[in-house]
């Protein structure tokens, strides 16, 4: 029998190798040692990690080679016990790796991918019928017009990240291709880089005029979001940060989740800051919690 996914998530693995607690941001000509590290699970692996612990059947369709980064993502995705049926097994390394330089308020990388072009995956769309469908990355623009052929096209919801990116909304096509999507949710640079505006609200203001909702992820500072009239701004949840590393992916799945329980747009943005913050507690996002997600707990009333 065919599963029905709730989300169906779609873009690449990362291997993340994170430095922890360096002095100082490296510099040519110079060893800087950081006091921790680790390798984790990266990616997409975050959000689809996410939302499993959240108790969403979620499947991801995603590429994997026969590499020792693609061997440590299947076996870590086993161990959590997350979906791996629609994992593509490819005879020849599929290296994503991202080598992160961790600070309690931001991190960099320096990373390697072997390219393998990220397709839209109508067939698994078709065949699966998933409730949300999540891209990962604002690289399928060129072909995300497609999605509109499909039968349950009205009944399924986008969801887009951004990730880094040279586009911006003078490119050719690209706003015609951003009002495909339900959800789109950059972060604030990625945000003010796409609409050549210097504040946030105004980035959201131009990103609310393309797409249904737009959200763009603060950080530290929290999330905002504006749909058709409606701005929404939520702050952090009280938390001490260890490492950032992946808190942009679990607050897709936080709010994810939120959207899936039809909560209001304020709580879908209270549910991912709560996923996401939790996230930066341990390294790589491993402290994303079980539901149910309590907001009376993260969000007391004089702050709802």
């Amino acid at each position: 029998m065919t599963p029905h996914y709730d989300v169906l998530l779609t873009g690449p693995y990362f291997c993340d190798m994170v430095f922890n607690g360096l002095p100082e941001m490296p510099q040519l000509g110079r060893d800087v040692f950081s006091s921790s590290f680790d390798m984790v699970a990266g990616g997409v692996f975050y959000t689809a990690q996410a939302l499993h612990r959240l108790g969403v059947l979620a499947g991801w369709k995603c590429n994997v080679g026969n590499d020792l980064f693609s061997r440590f993502i299947i076996e870590s995705a086993q161990t959590e016990g997350m979906d791996t049926a629609l994992f593509q097994h490819h005879e020849r390394p599929l290296r994503r790796i991202a080598a992160a330089f961790s600070f309690a308020h931001d991190r960099g990388f320096v990373s390697y991918i072997d390219d393998l072009p990220d397709i839209l995956p109508l067939t698994e769309i078709a065949q699966y019928q998933p409730r949300c469908l999540f891209l990962s990355h604002i690289g399928y623009w060129q072909t995300l017009s497609t999605l509109a052929n499909l039968p349950q096209r009205q009944h399924m919801l986008v969801y887009m990240d951004c990730q880094d990116t040279t586009l911006t909304l003078e490119t050719p096509g690209l706003v015609e291709a951003l009002a495909c999507v339900d959800v789109f949710a950059p972060n604030e640079t990625e945000a003010l880089h796409l609409t050549g505006e210097t504040a946030v609200s105004a980035a959201l203001g131009k990103l609310a005029d393309i797409v249904p909702t737009a959200v763009i992820k603060l950080g530290s500072k929290g999330a905002i979001a504006q749909r058709g009239g409606e701005v929404i701004a939520v702050p952090p949840i009280a938390i001490t940060p260890v490492d950032t590393t992946g808190a942009g992916d679990c607050f897709n799945a936080g709010f994810i989740y939120g959207l899936l329980q039809n909560a209001s747009l304020a709580d879908c943005l209270r549910y991912g800051n709560i996923v996401g913050g939790l996230a930066t507690t341990n390294v790589g996002g491993t402290a994303v919690p079980a539901a149910p997600l309590d907001l009376q707990t993260y969000f007391p009333k004089d702050r709802v």
